[in-house]
């Protein structure tokens, strides 16, 4: 996990003009924590440990601000720049090398489904 956090950590200082130190970077930019907690949440989902990870996944959007469900699929080196406000769904893929900004929704598919009796 240490390295984990190096590599990310490295990602941030060659994205963010205003990081300063590697340091900075893996201990106190929100985005690295988010990403590290849903690691964790990630594994433990595809286990179907779904309470668990759902727990993990619900302390991080209250450290960081940012939602990510613990069944969306995560490539390597993201980097969410003020990310207050980003919500990630179970249906979202992320790709490699990607650089998110704050409010940003994605993973919906717009087929939400109605409940009996209170919606048509």
């Amino acid at each position: 996990m240490f390295k984990f956090l190096i590599e990310e950590g490295k990602n941030i200082l060659e994205k963010d003009p205003a990081a300063k130190s590697l340091f900075t970077a893996m201990f106190f930019y929100p985005s690295l924590k988010a990403i590290f907690y849903h690691k964790i949440a990630y594994k433990l989902y595809k286990k179907k440990r779904f309470v668990l990870s759902w727990i993990i996944s619900q302390r991080a959007r209250r450290i960081t601000g940012i939602e990510i469900h613990p069944g969306a699929k995560i490539g390597e080196k993201l980097f969410i720049d003020h990310g207050m406000g980003v919500v990630i769904g179970e249906t979202a893929e992320i790709g490699n090398n990607v650089l998110m900004y704050h409010g940003v929704t994605l993973g919906g598919i717009g087929g939400e489904k109605a409940l009996k009796g209170i919606l048509p």
